[in-house]
């Protein structure tokens, strides 16, 4: 098959990369596809992207000190039942007046048995509570992520990525994250173009030196747009209205992700 004909299972592989259930073989082989392949290689950042910003959602939090107790009790009742199980398989002819037949050890491991079952039961019931709980959170979390409609991934003249950008319909917003080591001195900023054919860049907002930047854009803004480039302007970006004066740093193509 084919891969970069199939969008559907780029999409799938990507997200397999991101969660890192892609191993061996099949991850090595992914690697060597997205080194040539920049819709590929975006896939799997704006994967990782939205886990990390699911991962970010989560609060801390430190385990119950209820946890440790029923882990502890699980471990007495497992060696319990594992001393029971050693008792049934002891020889026939042992000394039947020895404490092996003593009535009341048989009623306290038949006690200890039952409890330890009981903790199990309630235990396993409250770990499916809180797991079902997690899911139910993590999947309303995941279906409150950011739609990606466009991303892209920009380089500097070396082809190393210095920046992934996004953008989200649904929110209006192009959100850029610095993947690079580049930082612009005090008195420089970053501000973001696009280059659509046949007409002048258009400016789509100045970069301040957080790690991720979100900026507001139109689907209009987006549309049409097969390049984005960065460039490096005095501080605050040029005048509204006027063009690039700086020279451009980094630059990447503008790629629809698959619907």
């Amino acid at each position: 098959m084919n891969i970069h004909k199939n969008p559907g299972l780029m999409e799938q592989l990507a997200a397999s990369y991101a969660l890192g259930t892609l191993r061996g073989g099949a991850r090595r082989r992914f690697e060597t596809l997205a080194r040539d392949n920049a819709t590929l290689r975006a896939a799997a950042l704006v994967w990782q992207s939205r886990l990390a910003s699911v991962a970010e959602l989560q609060p801390q939090a430190a385990p119950s000190p209820v946890v440790w107790t029923r882990i502890e009790n699980l471990v007495r009742a497992d060696k319990e039942a594992r001393a029971m199980q050693a008792a049934r398989t002891r020889p026939a002819n042992a000394s039947a007046g020895g404490w092996w037949a003593s009535l009341g050890l048989w009623r306290g491991a038949s006690a200890a048995g039952a409890l330890a079952a009981v903790v199990a039961v309630v235990v396993g019931v409250n770990v499916n509570s809180r797991l079902n709980g997690q899911v139910g959170e993590l999947s309303a979390q995941l279906a409150a992520t950011p739609e990606i409609q466009y991303v892209s991934v920009l380089t500097d003249d070396k082809a190393a990525a210095s920046l992934l950008v996004t953008f989200d319909p649904k929110n209006k917003t192009l959100v850029l994250k610095r993947v690079g080591a580049f930082r612009e001195q005090a008195d420089k900023s970053l501000e973001l173009w696009a280059l659509p054919p046949g007409v002048a860049p258009k400016s789509l907002g100045v970069l301040n030196a957080d790690p991720v930047v979100r900026l507001t854009a139109a689907g209009t803004d987006m549309r049409q747009v097969p390049t984005l480039a960065i460039t490096l302007e005095p501080r605050g970006g040029v005048p509204p209205g006027s063009g690039p004066t700086g020279p451009v740093l980094f630059k990447g193509a503008l790629i629809e992700t698959p619907k």
